[in-house]
C-alpha cells in the first residue's frame, strides 16, 4: 500500500518539472485534417486555435455554400481530434501510463 502512495509523489514531483515543457511541446504542435476528399483541409495547434484553412479551388467550382460550410467544419472538427488525441498520448506518456484522476482535466486547464 505504502509503495504506491510512494511511486504516486514521485510521479507527483516528476509531472511538476515535466509538464510545463510537455505543455510548451504540445502548444507548438499543429494538427491538419481534411474533409471531402481534399476540398478543405484545416490545421490547429495544441490550444486548438485554427491556424490555417485551405480551399482546394479548382473542386469548389459547383459546392453550395452550405455544403462548404459543413466541409470546413468537418475538417476543423478532424484536426482538433487529432490535437486532443495527441494531448492524450502526451499524458500517457508522462504519466508511464498510470491512470491519475483529474490529470486529463490539468492538461484541459494548461491548454
Amino acid at each position: 500500500m505504502f509503495g504506491n502512495i510512494g511511486k504516486a509523489m514521485k510521479l507527483i514531483g516528476e509531472l511538476k518539472t515535466r509538464l510545463p515543457e510537455m505543455q510548451k511541446k504540445l502548444d507548438e504542435g499543429e494538427f491538419t485534417a481534411s474533409a471531402g476528399g481534399g476540398v478543405v483541409s484545416a490545421t490547429v495547434t495544441g490550444k486548438m486555435r485554427i491556424v490555417e484553412i485551405k480551399l482546394d479551388k479548382d473542386l469548389l467550382v459547383d459546392v453550395e455554400t452550405d455544403v462548404l460550410e459543413d466541409l470546413i467544419k468537418a475538417a476543423v472538427n478532424a484536426a482538433a481530434v487529432k490535437s486532443q488525441e495527441h494531448m492524450k498520448e502526451a499524458m500517457r506518456q508522462l504519466t508511464g501510463g498510470m491512470n491519475i484522476p483529474g490529470l486529463d482535466q490539468l492538461g484541459k486547464l494548461l491548454g
